[in-house]
């Protein structure tokens, strides 16, 4: 069976699975910055005093949470339509990974947030900082610095998941490997290309990100 695979049959596809790998770095640039942004906003807004703003976190949180990113991408893509709001695939396909981390970062960070000594938020006070400037001056560094190896992963997981997206014929990598199967009817080789792929780009954001944090965190891991 091995001397049956075809390889050299794909060489003249890499530009598509180029074109398509850089559609995803694209995508997952975008969606870690806006989800963790969006996280970093919801674990302040939930570890303060219990309002209506922090209850209606918690409800998108645990919704989120609790339900399957390819449901959540149907219905900004078909669902979203109907109210009026009509995006591109890509458009929709951002959103959906931005909301989904941004729900999951939430909690992640807010983790980190619990566990941080009640003295910080104390002595961002006796300094005359303001409660958002103790957050993001005191007490979000070191948070950041505790929980990072846990919302790295979160962040790759979600890059991982972006291969739904092509469900919405948004022309990401997974897209690009599925349409070269059609043409090739090599699918053995290619989803293995692809998984080879998607591997050396979780492992290179996993050390990008990794030295990020320990350069502007301090983290150890």
């Amino acid at each position: 069976m091995i001397g049956q695979l075809n390889f050299a049959a794909l060489w003249p596809m890499w530009p598509e699975l180029l074109a398509g790998l850089w559609v995803t770095v694209q995508l997952t640039v975008m969606a870690t910055l806006g989800g963790v942004t969006l996280g970093i906003l919801g674990a302040w807004l939930r570890s303060g005093r219990a309002n209506w703003a922090s209850r209606l976190w918690g409800v998108y949180v645990e919704l989120i949470r609790n339900t399957p990113f390819v449901v959540q991408l149907f219905f900004i893509v078909f669902g979203l339509p109907n109210l009026g709001l009509k995006l591109t695939a890509g458009e929709a396909a951002l959103l959906a990974m931005i909301i989904n981390l941004g729900a999951y970062s939430t909690e992640i960070i807010r983790a980190g947030i619990q566990v941080t000594p009640k003295g910080q938020w104390e002595a961002g006070r006796v300094l005359g900082l303001s409660r958002t400037q103790t957050f993001l001056r005191v007490v979000l560094p070191p948070s950041l610095a505790r929980i990072y190896p846990a919302l790295v992963s979160q962040c790759i997981i979600v890059m991982l998941g972006s291969s739904v997206v092509s469900q919405v014929s948004y022309e990401e990598l997974t897209f690009a490997a599925n349409l070269i199967q059609s043409r090739t009817f090599l699918s053995f080789e290619v989803y293995l290309v692809a998984t080879l792929i998607y591997l050396g780009l979780s492992i290179a954001m996993r050390q990008l990100l990794l030295a990020i944090g320990r350069k502007w965190l301090g983290v150890t891991a």
